[in-house]
């Protein structure tokens, strides 16, 4: 899954979801997913807790990203159904290992019950944020030869945001 703004202006960003289900494991489909990689500034690789071969599939699809994206690239581990714990065939620790050893971040998450989806996405948007503030800077200070004004940006805490509902609400 790919995110794209069809205006006039090109993509803000884009992230990729890669992960062994549907079409992007079939090799006559390969071709088309490796072009979603270039220009992508975030990937999320999802496996499924429950079936072993996907996780072992992982870093296959890490290397295909690493060949066809940007060095910079924000890429998060993501063991799915989360909520099928008693099925599970990929533990925890196998998967933490595996993305300390490959630079991922990493969160387990349920589809069904919308566990750390959203989460996920914020700590993705919120690297690639870093990251093009770093570069910006890095530009501005190239630039003008005077080291920057950084911005900074309080994230707050989600759980403190759970009760609200409306954005315009007092």
């Amino acid at each position: 899954m790919a995110y794209k703004v069809d205006h006039e202006y090109d993509y803000l960003f884009k992230i990729v979801l890669i992960g062994d289900s549907g079409v992007a494991g079939q090799e006559r489909y390969r071709a088309i997913t490796s072009a979603y990689y270039r220009g992508a500034v975030g990937a999320l690789l999802v496996y499924d807790i429950t079936k072993r071969q996907t996780f072992e599939n992982v870093l296959r699809w890490l290397r295909e990203l690493r060949d066809h994206a940007d060095s910079n690239i924000v890429i998060m581990l993501a063991g799915n159904k989360a909520d099928l714990n008693h099925l599970r065939a990929v533990s925890d620790q196998d998967a933490r290992l595996l993305a300390e050893k490959e630079g991922l971040s990493f969160l387990e998450t349920s589809a069904l019950e919308a566990l750390n989806i959203e989460k996920a996405f914020q700590t993705i948007l919120l690297d690639i944020y870093q990251i093009i503030s770093r570069k910006a800077l890095a530009a501005q200070e190239a630039a003008t030869g005077l080291p920057g004004q950084g911005t900074s940006i309080n994230v707050g805490d989600y759980s403190s945001n759970l009760g609200r509902r409306n954005c315009c609400s007092n």
